[in-house]
């Protein structure tokens, strides 16, 4: 039965092999990127083949040859007495045993080697940069490209020759070669000989090794920056130089011991090599190190200095940045405040937080449970009425069968994708909820952006696998009131692999593990099976030498919903350029707090390009490559291997292309290398006293800001433009720094960075700092206070920057979330505008009316109906006493809570009641010059229980 069993194995591999293979193809051939997935198997199957039979048969020589130069005769010893028990053993199976270790170790090596593929087809396929180091005067390709590949040949080779000389060593001891023990020589003249020779290769490729590392000093840490430092261009390179001579010199001493007997030279040769490696290689670097770079650094690393920063914003894009005073004269005249404050409602200021309203898109338009939309949602432009606005998008994907109604069929046949299109106004809201552009499912014919395909069967959250199409299947679309309840159809379009036969059903039963795919008699003619549907998934498939975006965001195109997903080329091995890990550099509240955005990997890079635009139609599931930088040397490298994958710029739609906006991800990596290098002098580099830092969520506590999407108009523009904004502090101090803001909108200024540099001497208050003016000024404070009645959450939304009459305006919406249980399913809805500019600071019911109060009515006339403010612009003392009362009453009935005391709660129910219609008679003033101390208690925590003013006071 062995035998039996053995082939059964043999053939249950196999096919497992094969449905791997196969399935994979299929689906490659589905998205028609067939070619990508052939021309990988084929690079792993060369490498694969290659290396393993490199090592096997190299390695197997060297076997054979120990074998065969085994001496005739062994003098009687202990020792060879009791190898000859293992002799006996080996001897009758030496040729199986062999045979299977040097299999096993071919396979081994085989399949790391496989693993390497994008070196080598980089390598074939390399392009030049065009750009030379300051120090080799290589091409950058050379480091890029070509240095990797070498440093792969040689492990390869280095591990052939090590490993031969193990198992020669092996050998030659066990069938008497070499001897420990006994009279005379301890190595056998033929084995010294084969060892000589052996251990002569491996000081030869030392050799090579030692020469090309000195092309890997441009990657160096030893000085103050990455790249060759002083000590490493006059100490390292000549000593890598000295070392590789002398390992050439003893190379040769091994070789020439085949002509002489005797370990001497060769060993004379490898004690002078090992001495020159620690006293060229490592002493005498340290030397130069301490004694002549440490006590004039900056003087010996300034050009070296130079060559990083220079390198450094080359390779991340941001040598184009531009770095501009401003702040220093902030604006004063009335008039000139009222016509920056009309541009600035012109151009509309973000007030919905896409980071913030998914659960009130989930709660309002939702509309079945089995519908689902991200907790994070996506920001785009589209023209309304004739005017280009700020909209937040999501789409209603599928969160799968009710809850008690799942059944098979159900979950693979009949939920199967999503449904619809939402989008709502970023600037202006429907009372305090979302201003919707489009809604409800089916959408209403009038609606200003037409969806003719709103079925979403690619998403960011499909299941396992759906089987759609087939002949007479009816997939729910949504809920309707017909006499059927449901609105259903059978998919047509391309996407997905067909699953009609009896053959791909098995596969595919083998590939999820599911008999039912293979056994159900609903699965009909014509029926597809989609999977591996997400489209950052799709697209990693389809372009794996890319780096994707965290956050793919669906548009509307021409009537069809389209997935954009950014691809990055990346690289770790630019000369001179800093590197940095790219999954801490992106990292922040939304990568951590957010499950909808993908956090990116702890890889290592120090070059970085958007180099791709890539499309995912939410239907039928095409994907589409666009080359989107038409001059880095890595996207045309790969469509060199990759033929015909990726399309030009020029076949872009122009409506496709004016959805395209800047990444986050590359901005986050770019935002963290300027912190430091925006500073291009050598000198005050090295003082590193002008480092920014990355600001600290004030929102959210231990987690870096993200980046905000926003229209704005930036100091010297005409008209307001996308852009992708953030914000910096200095090192260690909580003040602003700079503001930074890139072009989002493709055209003219698409990529350009704009930095707006403070004064050093009077820089503004930072993020952390207003949003602490926010919780601690006493009129703000008040109004926070009463959103937090009755156990209503505060939360708040992302706190924008922007410029605004040579100064900084700051604006956070404040939204609120009922008190309540899952059950209950509270949403977020929005409570206040908290405004600041200088040291004005207000909150109010909408954007328009807090600008105009901390503008103290230069933004707009006093509108009428509103409360006048009293002489000197302060609060009435009526309005004093009733926000003080209504503080003291809150904190009361808040003790008396935690006490269990009802009727204490009771009576300062009916306090705070009175106060709040004090404060609502009494008036108060528009702007407010500083925070005056307040006596009151601070704000009721997120989360308290304290009573509504819309509720009964509860019962004692």
């Amino acid at each position: 039965m062995l035998p039996v069993l053995v082939a059964l194995a043999a053939l249950l591999i196999v096919f497992l092999v094969f449905t791997a293979i196969y399935t994979n193809l299929l689906w490659y051939r589905s998205i028609r990127f067939s070619s990508v997935y052939t021309t990988q198997l084929q690079a792993k199957a060369v490498l694969f083949f290659g290396a393993g039979l490199l090592i096997t048969l190299l390695v197997g020589a060297n076997v054979v040859i120990a074998y065969r130069l085994r001496p005739a005769y062994r003098p009687l010893s202990v020792e060879q007495q009791g190898l000859e028990r293992y002799r006996s053993v080996i001897d009758p199976r030496r040729r199986l045993i062999s045979g299977v270790l040097l299999g096993l170790l071919g396979v081994l090596t085989g399949s790391s080697v496989a693993g390497q593929w994008p070196v080598w087809l980089a390598f074939l396929n390399r392009t030049p940069f065009n750009v030379k180091d300051p120090q080799f005067h290589r091409d950058v390709s050379f480091y890029v490209f070509t240095y990797p590949f070498l440093r792969l040949v040689l492990g390869v080779i280095f591990a052939t020759v090590i490993l031969s000389i193990l198992a020669a060593v092996i050998v030659h001891y066990l069938y008497g070669g070499l001897r420990l023990q006994g009279p005379g020589d301890k190595a056998s003249p033929p084995a010294r000989a084969h060892l000589s020779v052996l251990f002569g290769l491996f000081i030869l490729l030392k050799a090579v090794a030692y020469w090309f590392d000195r092309y890997g000093l441009v990657h160096s840490e030893r000085g103050v920056a990455t790249g060759a430092s002083y000590a490493d261009v006059n100490a390292l390179l000549p000593a890598k130089t000295i070392l590789a001579v002398i390992a050439l010199l003893c190379a040769a001493m091994f070789f020439g011991n085949l002509l002489r007997r005797g370990m001497m030279l060769p060993g004379v040769g490898f004690t002078l090599l090992v001495l020159s490696a620690i006293l060229l290689g490592g002493v005498y670097p340290l030397l130069i190190q301490q004694f002549q770079v440490k006590p004039d650094e900056l003087a010996k690393e300034r050009q070296y200095i130079e060559r990083n920063i220079k390198f450094t914003r080359a390779a991340y894009g941001v040598d184009g940045a531009k770095v501009v005073p401003y702040g220093s004269t902030p604006v004063t005249d009335e008039k000139k405040l009222r016509e920056e404050a009309a541009k600035l409602r012109e151009s509309g200021v973000r007030v919905l937080d896409p980071n913030v309203v998914g659960e009130t898109f989930q709660q309002l338009q939702r509309i079945r449970p089995f519908y689902k939309f991200p907790d994070t949602l996506d920001m785009d432009r589209y023209t309304v009425n004739g005017e280009l606005v700020d909209t937040v998008v999501a789409l209603r994907e599928l969160s799968g069968a009710p809850e008690g109604q799942r059944s098979w069929i159900k979950d693979h046949m009949v939920y199967t994708h999503g449904y619809g299109f939402v989008s709502a106004y970023g600037d202006r809201l429907d009372s305090r909820e979302p201003n919707f552009i489009t809604r409800d499912m089916p959408a209403s014919s009038n609606q200003q952006i037409k969806v003719a395909r709103p079925e979403i069967y690619f998403g960011e959250r499909p299941p396992a696998y759906s089987v759609v199409g087939g002949r007479g299947q009816q997939e729910l679309n949504y809920p309707d009131d017909s006499k059927a309840g449901q609105r259903s159809s059978t998919y047509d379009g391309q996407g997905g692999v067909y699953v009609d036969s009896f053959f791909r059903k098995l596969l595919y039963s083998t590939k999820f593990q599911d008999k039912n795919l293979l056994l159900s008699g609903a699965i009909n003619k014509g029926a597809k099976i989609m999977y591996d549907r997400s489209p950052r998934e799709m697209v990693h498939k389809a372009a794996p030498w890319l780096t994707l975006d965290g956050d793919p965001y669906p548009a509307v195109v021409n009537g069809r919903i389209l997935w954009i997903v950014d691809g990055y080329t990346t690289s770790s091995s630019y000369p001179y350029s800093e590197q940095m890990s790219l999954g801490e550099a992106t990292r922040d509240t939304i990568t951590d707090t957010r499950s909808a955005v993908a956090r990116q990997a702890n890889d290592h890079i120090n070059y970085m390009r958007n180099s791709v635009k890539a499309t995912v139609d939410a239907y039928d599931g095409s994907v589409h490559l666009y080359q989107w930088d038409e001059n880095d040397p890595v996207t045309k490298t790969w469509m060199k291997v990759f033929k015909d994958t990726v399309q030009p710029r020029s076949s872009i739609p122009p409506e496709l292309e004016s959805h395209f906006r800047y990444p986050q991800d590359l901005f986050k990596v770019q935002r963290k290398i300027l912190t430091n290098y925006h500073v291009t002098d050598p000198s005050a580099f090295y003082n590193a006293e002008g480092f920014w830092e990355v600001p600290q969520d004030p929102t959210v506590k231990g987690k870096r800001q993200p980046p905000y999407y926003q229209s704005l108009r930036m100091p010297g523009q005409d008209a307001s433009s996308f852009s992708l904004t953030t914000v910096f502090n200095p090192r260690g101090n909580p003040q602003l720094a700079a503001f930074m803001a890139v072009g989002s909108t493709p055209g003219r200024d698409y990529g350009q960075i704009q930095i707006l540099q403070m004064p050093r001497n009077a820089q503004p208050a930072g993020p952390g700092q207003v949003q602490n003016s926010f919780e601690t000024d006493s009129q703000v404070k008040s109004d926070i206070n009463a959103l937090r009645l009755g156990g209503t959450k505060t939360v708040p939304g992302n706190l924008l920057t922007i410029p605004f009459g040579g100064s900084l305006l700051y604006v956070e919406p404040m939204y609120t979330k009922a008190a309540g249980g899952k059950e209950q399913q509270p949403y977020p809805i929005l409570g206040k505008v908290l405004v600041q500019y200088g040291k004005n600071i207000a909150a109010a019911e909408t954007f328009d009316d807090a600008l105009d109060q901390v503008l103290g009515g230069a933004g707009s006339p006093a509108q009428s109906g509103s409360p006048q403010p009293t002489p000197g612009g302060q609060l009435s003392p009526a309005a004093q006493k009733a926000i003080s009362d209504l503080n003291e009453a809150v904190t009361d009935y808040e003790n008396a809570q935690k006490k269990g005391d009802y009727p204490g709660m009771g009576d300062a129910w009916k306090r705070i009641k009175d106060a709040q219609a004090a404060l609502a008679t009494a008036g108060r003033a528009a702007p407010k010059t500083s925070p005056s101390p307040s006596p009151s208690p601070s704000a009721a925590p997120s989360g308290s229980a304290s009573p509504s003013p819309s509720t009964n006071p509860p019962a004692g």
